[in-house]
């Protein structure tokens, strides 16, 4: 059954298209942050270490709450890795190993893109598919990247 919530279905759509790049992204950065996770050394290993954790267990938190909101606008939500990367705007890295330095810009990076690619989603939530609550959500997400970002943006000051 369709959600009867006063957004007509194409824009469901549009929104629910918005957010399965949103969620590509989310995992995608996940992914990254994990992998850094596991493979940092350095001098700062166990905090790094431990930032990373925290991080990707936020993204992971996050990319269920963004599956949901798709099911909320009725939409399916997609899952497959292969879905993840071909909607994911983000690049990764394979078979390529970072620096302590280089995993922390790439990080922050990849959080900055995202808030400002949340930048320009929300007025199209809140102008093109009157979807308020999307905005809201979106609005959300652009905050918790930005306060991840200003961390990781610490370590490079």
């Amino acid at each position: 059954m369709s959600p009867n919530i006063g957004i007509p279905p194409k824009n469901l759509k549009k929104s629910a298209s918005i957010l399965a790049t949103i969620l590509s992204n989310e995992m995608t950065l996940y992914v990254k942050t994990r992998k850094f996770h596991w493979n940092i050394s350095g001098n700062s290993f166990m905090e790094l270490h431990k930032l990373f954790e925290e991080q990707y267990r936020i993204l992971e938190a996050k990319i269920d709450e963004v599956a949901e909101r798709i099911k909320q606008l009725g939409e399916k939500t997609i899952g497959t890795m292969k879905e993840f990367i071909d909607n994911s705007t983000l690049k990764e890295s394979p078979k390529e190993y970072a620096s302590q330095k280089s995993m922390l810009s790439e990080l922050l990076e990849n959080h900055e893109q995202l808030i400002t690619e949340f930048r320009d989603y929300i007025p199209v939530f809140e102008n093109e598919t009157n979807d308020a609550g999307s905005a809201d959500f979106v609005t959300g997400l652009l905050q918790e990247h930005e306060k991840m970002a200003w961390i990781l943006r610490r370590y490079q000051e």
